[in-house]
């Protein structure tokens, strides 16, 4: 294996400080490690993890090699990893290659880098390492067993490559489990976005007019929680029922052409390209901030931007100014990558807790039905969702309720009526 790919491996020892303290706080995750340990369903597989290299991943990591998998590393984004969290991750022993601030050239180079461990399984966020193997590494191919996908954007992705036929192995959609995408995408994004736009601005939210470009469980965060802090929230939508929701918990709708002069900061988080462009920074009003919480920086046209401009500068990090030529001043943060990672730590430790739980049980799922499975997306297995819940409650001390032998027959019955 190649030598891991560091920015400063002297902060192995920080890092190491870091995963300890959350590894407490991530339960859920402590619990399938500790059951990985005994059992070691994972013994020899050779597994690839392209995702965010923050310190909650570095907990699913240790999760994974105490149940004997074998892991190489790389960043899923290249303003994501944290530095630290990536030198205490090699130290341990795990093939690393990550730093923050990578070229897109850099990037490419670590995933390559990773993939020579020749995996069986893949954990990617974003899928970029299964199209990768789909485009230049296919010798790879005929030994993945299978893979999980951690976001919206990539499901996205493989969902089309499943469409079109091309798809070589089964993959497991972790970002469509509700212990995932329900909690992560909602609580995790609502304040860890909200987080990353306060670090790059120190902005107050209250009283300002914030627009939130899209409204799945990403927009529906981000929205709560502006206007938790008192803003005054707009939401973008092109889908007529999640516009209709929207409407319907208490936020204006409208298109960006009428959203654009009303909006002080913007926040998109839809997964597609162009959602900020050319036709709506002629329209936002001076000081207007723009950001991005979506997993690929394409949801803010930024050539469009400097092309409109006549001087651009950097005010401090993740925030640059763009004058226009009449004189207008907007704001971009993170370079349009994802601010809530770029600009912040990320999703709380909590959240992360089930949805690196269910990527731990999902890898196990895959190793387990190793040659059963047609190359397609799969949803996360129900009981696998349902554990996750039930682990996640008995860890907060949370009883529920339970059927009685009568409630159970009524619901599988028909007879019964008026």
């Amino acid at each position: 294996m190649k030598s891991p790919i560091l920015k400063n491996p002297r902060l192995a020892a920080e890092g190491r400080r870091r995963i300890d303290y959350v590894s407490g706080r991530m339960p859920v995750l402590e619990r399938v490690r500790r059951e990985f340990q005994r059992g070691r369903p994972l013994r020899g597989l050779r597994v690839v993890a392209c995702l965010h290299v923050t310190v909650e991943t570095a907990n699913l990591i240790r999760t994974l090699r105490a149940g004997g998998a074998q892991v190489a590393v790389t960043g899923s984004n290249p303003l994501s990893t944290q530095d630290d969290i990536a030198a205490a991750l090699a130290r341990e022993g795990v093939h690393t290659y990550a730093f923050r601030g990578q070229s897109q050239r850099d990037y490419y180079r670590c995933i390559q880098a990773a993939l020579d461990i020749r995996p069986q399984v893949v954990l990617d966020d974003g899928a970029d390492v299964i199209a990768t193997l789909h485009h230049e590494r296919q010798d790879l191919l005929e030994g993945v067993v299978g893979a999980c996908e951690e976001t919206t954007t990539g499901v996205v992705r493989l969902r089309a490559l499943e469409a079109q036929g091309r798809l070589r192995f089964p993959v497991l959609a972790v970002n469509d489990a509700e212990t995932k995408m329900m909690f992560d995408n909602r609580y995790g994004t609502g304040q860890s976005t909200l987080h990353g736009v306060m670090n790059a601005t120190n902005i107050l939210f209250a009283g300002r007019a914030v627009v939130v470009a899209g409204y799945g469980w990403c927009g529906r965060g981000i929205a709560s929680r502006a206007r938790g802090l008192g803003a005054n929230v707009i939401v973008v939508e092109v889908h007529p029922r999640k516009a209709l929701e929207a409407l319907m918990d208490g936020y204006r709708v409208m298109p960006m052409s009428e959203a654009a002069p009303l909006g002080e900061v913007f926040i998109t988080a839809t997964g597609d390209t162009s959602v900020l462009r050319a036709e709506h920074f002629r329209r936002m009003p001076d000081g207007a901030i723009l950001s991005n919480a979506g997993h690929f920086n394409v949801e803010v046209d930024i050539a469009a931007l400097r092309r409109a401009s006549r001087r651009v500068r950097t005010i401090r990090e993740n925030l640059v100014e763009f004058t226009l030529r009449g004189g207008r001043r907007l704001y971009l943060l993170a370079d349009g990558r994802l601010v809530n990672l770029a600009a912040a730590q990320g999703h709380p430790p909590e959240v992360m807790d089930m949805s690196f739980a269910n990527q731990a049980l999902g890898v196990r799922y895959l190793a387990q039905r190793r040659g059963e499975l047609e190359p397609r997306v799969y949803p996360i297995p129900h009981d696998i969702d349902d554990q996750v819940a039930r682990l996640k409650l008995a860890t907060l001390g949370v009883r529920t309720e339970t059927l009685t032998r009568q409630q159970e027959k009524y619901l599988s019955s028909w007879e019964l009526g008026t």
